[in-house]
């Protein structure tokens, strides 16, 4: 089958590898987001679907429209003369002009209808959710609101950070896509129940904000959530880089003071239970061992962890 895949980040690249590898399909156009300026000195930086593509597939033809309504992004895919559209995490809604051109099948990384939208992964840890999966859907004009034809999930492990369910969500949503594919003609799309949906936004820089004012757990989920980036912070700055749940029910009075020093870093009292810190970041320095950072600023049992 011809297949026009689109897609963005490493999630998408997965599932494009094993489209690139599986004889019945004929992947004949890769259509990803523009390059982007990246980091401190704004290195301009290919997504990550075609990095992946220049190395391992160089004769696949790479698309990067700025915008898919227009004229020439629908006469492009029109020509390719797909066979079906497979998308995932591409990064902007799909016109009806295109969804028009054959079936459009999404992997979105949730069990829909919940977590609708752009942060599903980081949305289902931070919901501290038992599992986690992919659906395969048919796409409509709506934000992920199609028919659903499959599903993949699994267990989420108790230390699993975003980076871990991205890797693990990526092969599930690869297997998935083969299998919708191989037996797209038998299934029967199931329409979402809208009651039961939840909707996610994208996630922004301040949203790693924290304070020790919140709960542990809640911190904790926090923290897997938003590992790598943006990650969790202080308000003063001080980046929280590894961490682990010590007490989650426990009432503390002297909320955001170190309970206890020990070899593996320090505990901190929030406002229900506590986390040992491990590994911090100070503003503009690289990261260090919380005891390096404890004994520079000379903190000592009962200090204010700031």
């Amino acid at each position: 089958m011809r297949i026009v895949f689109m897609g963005t980040p490493a999630y998408a690249t997965r599932i494009l590898e094993a489209l690139m590898q599986a004889i019945e399909h004929d992947v004949v156009l890769l259509v990803t987001q523009e390059d982007k300026p990246v980091g401190r000195k704004q290195i301009l930086t290919p997504p990550d679907t075609k990095a992946w593509a220049q190395e391992h597939a160089p004769s696949l033809e790479i698309y990067q429209p700025k915008h898919l309504r227009n004229d020439e992004a629908v006469s492009k895919i029109a020509a390719c003369r797909a066979d079906f559209i497979i998308v995932a995490a591409y990064g902007q809604i799909l016109p009806a002009s295109i969804l028009a051109l054959a079936p459009c099948i999404n992997l979105h990384a949730s069990l829909l209808p919940k977590y609708r939208g752009a942060s599903p992964i980081q949305s289902t840890l931070l919901a501290d959710e038992a599992y986690a999966g992919v659906t395969s859907m048919l796409m409509e004009e709506g934000l992920d609101t199609g028919a659903m034809l499959g599903f993949s999930y699994l267990h989420v492990k108790p230390n699993d950070t975003s980076e871990q369910l991205f890797e693990a969500l990526s092969d599930a949503a690869a297997s998935l896509t083969l299998k919708t594919l191989a037996h797209f003609e038998q299934l029967q799309p199931w329409k979402q129940v809208d009651a039961a949906m939840t909707h996610c936004r994208k996630i922004k820089k301040e949203d790693g904000l924290v304070s020790w004012q919140e709960k542990a757990q809640t911190l904790m989920c926090k923290y897997r959530a938003f590992m790598p980036w943006p990650g969790i912070y202080l308000a003063s700055g001080l980046k929280l880089t590894e961490l682990s749940l010590i007490d989650a029910i426990g009432k503390n009075s002297r909320i955001g003071c170190i309970e206890r020093i020990t070899n593996e870093g320090v505990v901190v009292a929030c406002v229900q239970g506590s986390l040992l810190i491990s590994k911090v970041q100070p503003s503009s320095k690289n990261a260090m061992h919380v005891l390096d950072y404890i004994r520079g600023k000379r903190l000592i049992c009962g200090d204010s962890m700031v």
